[in-house]
This record gives structure tokens, C-alpha cells and sequence, in this order.
């Protein structure tokens, strides 16, 4: 009887949670899975120090190890060059993927870097590896983030964070220069995703 009403009482704290749109969509994080920044100069923190970029402050806010691997000027190419040596060596769990600025400051085709956000994600989750998508938005006046990254999201059901730093970088308080966040910019950065992966449910 106990074991019934316990039964009865998940699933209806599962259809509520399916009902506010707050199911899960990644698995929960264990104390020692590691999570991996993986991007540009936004990712490794650019315009503030190493120890207020955003997978820092994100390690400190989650409590998990929380590597950062920007590297500034890197492109959704580059990055796909690089990124299998870096999953060898960390092992990740989840992947927070922040890519494209670059691509949409040399002016890449839209299709090209669409593309290669793709075979980001199919590596990561060759892995073994969750993905997050992290969108960024077009280097201009009230440029919000382009298409591809929600097309990207749906096409492999995979969640995506599209508003941290579209925010940050309208906010000139909280920017170092015009495409990058200072240290409180990306504070906010961290703190927005921290609720983002509670709310996946990965923390």
C-alpha cells in the first residue's frame, strides 16, 4: 500500500512538472562529473580575469569542477578542430557549447556555421558528453542571436540558453567593451546558468 501511494504521488509530481514545462531534459549531474566550457573569448573570459569568467564563478556557484576551455578568436571551425583532444582529456559530462561571434564577425555563411554547430554537438554526444547550446547575439546595435542556434536546439532536441548573454551585452554596465562582458557581466552569465541547470535538471 505505502509503495502504491508513493507510486501515485511521483507520478503526479511528474505530470505537474510536465504541466509548468519544467521536466527535466538532462540527467543529474553526480558530485563528480565534470562539466566543460567549450568556446571563444566569452567562454574564457575576456575583458575580466581568470578567476571572474563565467566557468569559474559557475564552478563556485554549482559546486562542480567547471573547466574552462574559450579560447579567444576561436571559430565553430576551429573549435571543431580542437574539441575531440579536449573531451580526451577531461572527460566531461556536460558540455556547455558557446560558439559562433567569431564566425559572425569574419562574416562566415550563416549555413557554414549552422553546420559546424551540428558536428559540435554530434561529437559531444559521441562522448558520452550532455551538450548545452549557449547562444550569442550578432555583433550589432540590438542584435539579438541569430536563428540558427534555436533551429540547431530543436532539430537536436537539445536545451539552449539564449538570453545570458544577449542580455549582458546590451548593458553597458556590465560590458568591458562591445562584445565582451566585464567581471560583474559574467557573474551574470554564471549566475543564469547555475538556474538554467537547476531548472534542466542537471544540478
Amino acid at each position: 500500500m505505502l509503495a502504491a501511494s508513493r507510486f501515485f504521488i511521483a507520478v503526479c509530481v511528474a505530470v505537474l512538472l510536465v504541466a509548468c514545462g519544467r521536466a527535466p531534459t538532462l540527467p543529474k549531474l553526480s558530485p563528480h562529473d565534470v562539466i566543460l566550457a567549450f568556446g571563444d573569448s566569452l567562454t574564457h573570459g575576456t575583458g575580466a580575469s581568470e578567476a571572474t569568467a563565467y566557468p569559474a564563478v559557475l564552478a563556485t556557484l554549482s559546486g562542480h569542477t567547471v573547466i574552462n576551455a574559450g579560447v579567444p578568436g576561436d571559430t565553430t571551425a576551429t573549435g571543431l578542430q580542437r574539441l575531440p583532444a579536449v573531451l580526451d582529456e577531461y572527460k566531461p559530462r556536460l558540455v556547455l557549447l558557446c560558439l559562433g561571434g567569431n564566425d559572425m564577425l569574419r562574416k562566415q555563411p550563416e549555413a557554414t556555421t549552422e553546420n559546424n554547430l551540428r558536428l559540435l554537438v554530434q561529437t559531444i554526444r559521441s562522448s558520452g558528453a550532455e551538450v548545452v547550446l549557449i547562444a550569442v547575439p550578432e555583433p550589432k546595435l540590438f542584435g539579438g542571436a541569430p536563428d540558427f542556434y534555436a533551429r540547431v536546439a530543436k532539430d537536436m532536441k537539445l536545451p539552449l540558453e539564449e538570453q545570458a548573454f544577449n542580455d549582458v551585452l546590451k548593458d553597458n554596465r556590465l560590458k568591458s567593451d562591445p562584445i565582451h562582458a566585464n567581471a560583474a557581466g559574467y557573474r551574470v552569465v554564471a549566475e543564469r546558468l547555475d538556474a538554467f541547470l537547476k531548472e534542466a535538471g542537471a544540478l
